[in-house]
């Protein structure tokens, strides 16, 4: 079995969305001549100073993420600046890159080679 290739990117003073993409991009195999869709590629993905990103005021205000408990009157919103309060910029980011990943059953096993550190 061939070792999996490894990628970094240095999130320090990108925006979320710009890094993000990227590593959406690299973990559907997007970047490879062997893309196939259907193949989950033997990656990972290595996301370094994710604390250092530039994420301005509006948004960290203005993007909402929603949590539902399972109960009646249980769905919740939350802001982007309360996750990164609550679980940090590891979280934020990888609820961004799930987003830009098809939900697939292939997402689980493209989301478990993604390293973020911050």
């Amino acid at each position: 079995m061939n070792k999996p290739t490894e990628h970094t990117i240095d999130a320090k003073g990108k925006k979320m969305g710009r890094v993000a993409s990227q590593a959406a991009h690299i973990l559907m195999g997007k970047h490879s001549t062997a893309f196939a869709r259907h193949i989950a590629p033997e990656l990972s993905v290595t996301i370094i100073n994710a604390s250092k990103l530039s994420i301005s005021e509006k948004h960290l205000k203005d993007n909402t993420y929603a949590r539902f408990s399972g109960y009646q009157g249980g769905l919740k919103f939350d802001t982007l600046d309360e996750v990164i309060k609550r679980h940090g910029y590891k979280e934020a980011l990888k609820r961004a890159i799930k987003g830009m990943i098809p939900a697939t059953k292939l997402r689980p096993g493209m989301l478990k080679r993604l390293i973020i550190t911050d």
